[in-house]
């Protein structure tokens, strides 16, 4: 789709109400096991943030909020009503934004091991600092299993590139203030909406302490917490993950 001036690229899949994907930092997630699971009962619809997965970053998008208007217009330019917004760590901080600004369009919302707030003091490390850990630490926080992390080593250097590709769009986007923005729990009374959290056991990134403090911000909104799984719950327990959403969404 071209929104905005450029090319984003969509994945739709499914049929059913509209259930909008916004990935993480890690990349495109609409190819995964879970989501497929996902387009049996709902229509899948999954931008690409631009920077990722081999995208062009526009040369004035520093910051997740050019994402949340990307996404606005992606809704109105679809004319989507009903949706129900699903957002994955950074992307669940851009749907909580995008939720504040306008929820005209959307009905439900789920957040999965989402960033977006600072939940402790100015010296507390709330969320782990992803560009300053080893690859083997990082990894450690990050999954439950170890043996499903990326291994760099093993991957063709197209793969390497796209990679290196991707860490760099997340700084841009959530690097100053890291992975937060201090008026964002000000702002949080404004979603009204059914909001629920869905969190992997052993996230060593965001914890579950950190997640149960975020819902608390939310009125109304509830919690899911997945066991044998860090912070991509969808990969390491799609079944479990389909099942909390299926729960929740149905």
């Amino acid at each position: 789709m071209k929104l905005q001036g450029q090319e984003i690229d969509v994945v739709r899949k499914g049929s059913g109400q509209p259930l909008v994907l916004l990935h993480g930092g890690g990349g495109p997630i609409a190819s995964m096991p879970f989501a497929d699971k996902l387009a049996e009962k709902f229509e899948i619809i999954a931008p690409t943030h631009p920077g990722f997965a081999g995208s062009k970053i526009p040369d004035h998008f520093n910051r997740i909020d050019d994402l949340v208007y990307l996404y606005l217009d992606l809704l109105d330019e679809l004319d989507l009503n009903d949706v129900i917004l699903m957002g994955f760590s950074m992307g669940g901080w851009t749907a909580v934004e995008l939720a504040t600004m306008n929820s005209t369009r959307l009905s439900k919302m789920i957040l999965v091991d989402p960033v977006g707030v600072k939940t402790g003091g100015r010296e507390d490390r709330d969320i782990a600092d992803v560009f300053a850990l080893p690859g083997e630490k990082l990894a450690e926080l990050m999954f439950h299993d170890t043996s499903l992390a990326p291994r760099p080593a093993d991957m063709p250097e197209d793969q390497l590139q796209i990679m290196a590709a991707n860490r760099i769009a997340l700084g841009v986007y959530t690097w100053d203030p890291y992975m937060h923005n201090p008026k964002l729990p000000h702002r949080l009374h404004r979603i009204k909406m059914p909001t629920h959290f869905i969190w992997g056991e052993s996230d060593g990134i965001v914890t579950v302490d950190y997640g149960e403090k975020y819902c608390k911000l939310i009125d109304g909104a509830t919690m899911t917490v997945i066991e044998k799984a860090g912070h991509s719950p969808q990969m390491e327990q799609p079944d479990a993950f389909v099942d909390a959403v299926f729960k929740f969404a149905g």
